[in-house]
């Protein structure tokens, strides 16, 4: 990522008003998780400053009853998929659930995956990380908040406070110049690039976008790859078994590869692999929450490249389970973090 010395400058006139004899709560609390939201930025690929200007308008920098007693900085409920403490408060409604957590820290790293592994949010990732008032503008169209002043608020307490700063600055140096930054726990090792934009399945008629490749072919079909996983696009009147004489292919090659046991009518646009799928999405993609009913494991299978008996392996789950709205379905092994292992 970019850094010039004007951001270098900017930073260290921002922690020099900081630390004036009088700080502002706000101030206190850009000083205090400024490393935080830095660290969060190269795990998930949200702009530090949007992390920030969330926390500050949410948690009334810090001071509100949900931020002080249950550490939730970001005003997230508690939604279906939630197995973790909880606190009660008003919002749109009297006594609605919300999560709670044992950190700060804890609080923006759910955010972060709030955000990261739900479709709704998935267009954001394609803005630049220092494109600021596009990120808060899509914030307010997916549906975070409700009021309709949130992206003017969060793109004014960016502007006030100078955080698009945080945007171009490793978290090596958000540490070296604000020294009252609390520190990090996970002692994980944070990668040194931002994370590209998740899978986005819509996004196939690009020649890349959203982790799907375009390949030049010498029939009029178009070929097309997923996590190094080759695939087509299926026409009117199709099946996997025209698709497969095609292609070179036995039928019994090609259902395999597509986690089917029998031949099939095919929809327009259905993706159809050439190939067998892998053990795990790519890297980046964690996990992926879900956000309706009707999907099934093989419909994130299929979304994803990855087998579904692999899908089944990471999520301790069988043919017979199923998947309801809100939970999360890991597409890589889960590792537990440094901090998890100590607490065993």
């Amino acid at each position: 990522m970019k850094r010039t010395l004007f951001a270098i400058l900017t930073l260290a006139l921002c922690v020099f008003v900081a630390a004036k004899d009088t700080k502002t709560p706000q101030e206190e609390y850009i000083s205090k998780y400024a490393g935080i939201a830095v660290a969060e930025m190269y795990r998930s690929g949200i702009p530090a400053s949007i992390t920030l200007a969330q926390g500050l308008l949410e948690s009334g920098a810090g001071r509100s009853s949900l931020a002080s007693e249950g550490n939730n900085h970001f005003g997230i409920k508690c939604h279906n998929n939630w197995k973790g403490k909880t606190m009660r408060a008003d919002d749109d409604a009297k006594n609605e659930c919300f999560r709670a957590y044992s950190s700060a820290e804890e609080s923006f790293r759910d955010h972060s995956d709030f955000l990261r592994y739900r479709d709704r949010y998935k267009f954001l990732f394609d803005f630049d990380i220092t494109d600021y008032k596009s990120w808060a503008a899509g914030l307010k169209k997916a549906g975070y908040a409700t009021d309709p002043a949130y992206a003017s608020k969060l793109i004014k307490y960016i502007e006030d406070y100078g955080l698009s700063v945080y945007d171009n600055m490793t978290v090596q140096e958000v540490y070296s110049a604000v020294p009252e930054a609390e520190e990090l726990s996970s002692e994980e090792e944070y990668p040194s690039e931002i994370p590209d934009s998740p899978l986005n399945i819509e996004a196939a008629s690009s020649s890349y976008a959203g982790g799907i490749e375009q390949y030049s072919f010498a029939m009029s079909r178009k070929l097309y790859s997923r996590n190094g996983v080759p695939f087509v696009q299926s026409v009117e009147g199709e099946t996997y078994s025209s698709i497969a004489k095609e292609n070179n292919l036995f039928l019994r090659e090609i259902l395999r590869y597509n986690d089917l046991k029998s031949d099939r009518q095919l929809l327009p646009g259905t993706v159809v692999y050439l190939a067998a799928k892998k053990k795990m999405a790519a890297k980046g993609l964690d996990k992926y929450i879900v956000e309706s009913d009707g999907e099934s494991l093989r419909d994130i299978a299929q979304r994803f490249a990855i087998k579904k008996k692999n899908l089944l392996k990471m999520n301790d789950m069988t043919e017979s389970s199923k998947i309801y709205e809100g939970d999360e379905i890991y597409l890589r092994p889960a590792i537990p973090s440094k901090v998890e292992l100590r607490k065993r």
